[in-house]
């Protein structure tokens, strides 16, 4: 299981066409929408052999890049992922200086929290999980 760049040891793991990181592709989502530059599926399609198992800190960095060339850096991100387990706080400080480092700002500019579900529906039922984020970007003065 691969979450915010790091692998959790987990008997479960999340399926997809990169490396199913759902922290990340939440953060990545969260940063396009912010600047009106579409969707991660719009950039980095399932449909691309280019992508299948690629690891989305990558992708990350390509979407660092294509706000840079729109002129914007990221202010700050604050994400929640939903999952029942395994257990992940002590994994959050890994996470956050990863995400730091690709987007290029202060790991006090990232915030990671988790929850449960308390055992309700497809993710307290271990199917899967989910992960949701706001991103804060401005524009770069010239």
């Amino acid at each position: 299981m691969i979450i915010g760049g790091v692998n959790i040891p987990h008997n479960k793991g999340a399926l997809g066409h990169s490396d199913a990181d759902v922290l990340l592709h939440a953060i990545i989502d969260a940063l396009l929408g912010a600047a009106a530059l579409g969707d991660i599926g719009q950039h980095f399609p399932d449909s691309n052999p280019e992508f299948k198992n690629i690891s989305s800190t990558i992708l990350l960095k390509d979407v660092r890049e294509l706000l840079f060339q729109a002129g914007y850096l990221v202010g700050n991100i604050d994400s929640t992922i939903i999952l029942q387990s395994p257990k992940i706080a002590t994994y959050i400080p890994e996470m956050r200086k990863i995400i730091a480092t690709i987007l290029k700002v202060d790991v006090a500019d990232i915030s990671v929290k988790a929850t449960t579900t308390e055992h309700l529906g497809m993710i307290g039922r271990e199917e899967g999980i989910a992960a949701f984020a706001i991103a804060l970007i401005y524009k770069q003065e010239v």
